[in-house]
């Protein structure tokens, strides 16, 4: 290479030497720039995540806390146990339930309820033999009345409810009731306007899920409780309210015959204050059944043909009778108690043995007078808790 290079050779040289320096230089400067912003923007994102705020939720998942619900127990029944620490009774998730109860979308054609089979007026029966689903399908079974749920221990006429939570799944998709998948109930509340904010209220979030929908049901259902008939308003002090026949059909209704002492034997079983001794037995019914009641639960032949023990407050409002609704009327069931027991019946209850009014105890029928049957039948229907059967707060919702 030349050394000597002419001066305007050198000139140009410099000048671009010059030239690529202070490109160097900037570029140089510009990452250097951007390496210090792209700092300064960690350094701000840490800041935020370290010292600021939560992000705040969306509006319609801001909800308050749900109010505890006072639910009034009558001082003179038993202390029902506690309902489950997972889901206490509060009056958004007791309205929310009752909402639920109501709720056409969660059977498949949008036909049919809770309330459908479960009736107010009737003591949350329907007046059938056999409850009508969806489609007009036939249970086999009769709806049981609902009433003082919060004392019962297992649910269902055969046991087969555990808990109020697992056993509102059941007639929701079962196919002879509201015939449809509870997940897809789910989905079809989620698209009706009025839930998500109800579902907000009582658990603190617009989200339904299946469990909520079961809480909610549980925890409306708890707050079904009957206690004001003419019969607790008699036992609180005010011996006005009963006829002289209501009191004699107590007294048979209470007593265990003996030959000595007449009695209708009905309170073995339906004694107490709730009505019920919350057992299962088989009462002896005629003709052979495929239902097998709470055997079909355990599996133990000596449980087959056995049923739970219903409450008879309310008794009145709920004919027909039995799990299969086969007798019409009060006097029919009377009837049967007392001259229609199928003593050959296997598992038949051992409190309808050697139960007779009969002097010489040699019959092996109830043998009550006509008069005494009356009696009783007159002292069942003092058990009607009008109060409850009108109630506001567990009507459909307008």
């Amino acid at each position: 290479m030349n050394r000597t290079q002419p001066q305007s050779a050198r000139g140009g040289l410099l000048a671009g030497l010059a030239h690529g320096s202070v490109r160097a230089a900037v570029g140089a400067a510009a990452r250097r720039g951007r390496r210090l912003v792209g700092l300064g923007a960690a350094v701000l994102l840490l800041g935020a995540c370290e010292s600021g705020p939560e992000a705040p939720k969306p509006a319609s998942d801001s909800f308050p806390a749900p109010t505890p619900y006072a639910l009034v127990l009558p001082p003179q029944f038993p202390v029902p146990p506690a309902p489950p620490a997972d889901n206490p009774l509060t009056v958004e998730g007791v309205a929310l339930g009752r909402h639920l109860f109501y709720e056409k979308a969660l059977s498949v054609d949008n036909s049919k309820s809770c309330g459908s089979c479960h009736q107010q007026s009737k003591a949350f029966t329907d007046g059938l033999a056999r409850a009508e689903g969806v489609r007009g399908g036939r249970h086999p079974r009769s709806a049981m009345p609902l009433q003082n749920l919060l004392w019962e221990p297992r649910l269902n006429w055969d046991g087969s409810g555990t808990s109020l939570e697992q056993q509102a799944r059941a007639p929701i998709e079962n196919a002879v009731e509201l015939h449809q998948p509870l997940a897809v109930g789910v989905t079809r509340l989620q698209q009706l306007a009025k839930y998500p904010p109800l579902f907000g209220q009582a658990f603190g979030t617009s989200a339904i899920t299946e469990e909520r929908v079961l809480q909610a049901l549980a925890q409306f259902e708890r707050t079904l409780i009957s206690s004001n008939s003419r019969f607790d308003q008699y036992r609180r002090g005010n011996p006005t309210l009963l006829s002289n026949d209501e009191v004699r059909g107590l007294q048979l209704f209470s007593i265990h015959p003996n030959g000595r002492l007449r009695g209708g034997n009905c309170g073995d079983c339906h004694g107490g204050e709730l009505q019920t001794d919350h057992n299962f037995r088989n009462n002896g019914l005629a003709g052979p059944t495929t239902d097998l009641g709470l055997g079909s639960q355990t599996g133990r032949p000596t449980d087959n043909g056995k049923f739970r023990v219903p409450s008879l407050r309310n008794i009145a409002l709920t004919a027909p009778y039995m799990h299969d609704g086969r007798l019409a009327t009060l006097e029919d069931v009377l009837d049967h108690y007392n001259e229609h027991v199928q003593f050959n019946s296997p598992n038949l209850d051992p409190l309808l043995l050697n139960t007779t009014n009969d002097p010489r105890q040699q019959s092996a029928n109830l043998e009550l007078t006509a008069q005494e049957k009356t009696q009783i039948v007159a002292f069942l229907r003092t058990l009607t808790d009008s109060t409850f059967v009108n109630d506001a707060r567990f009507a459909e919702p307008r």
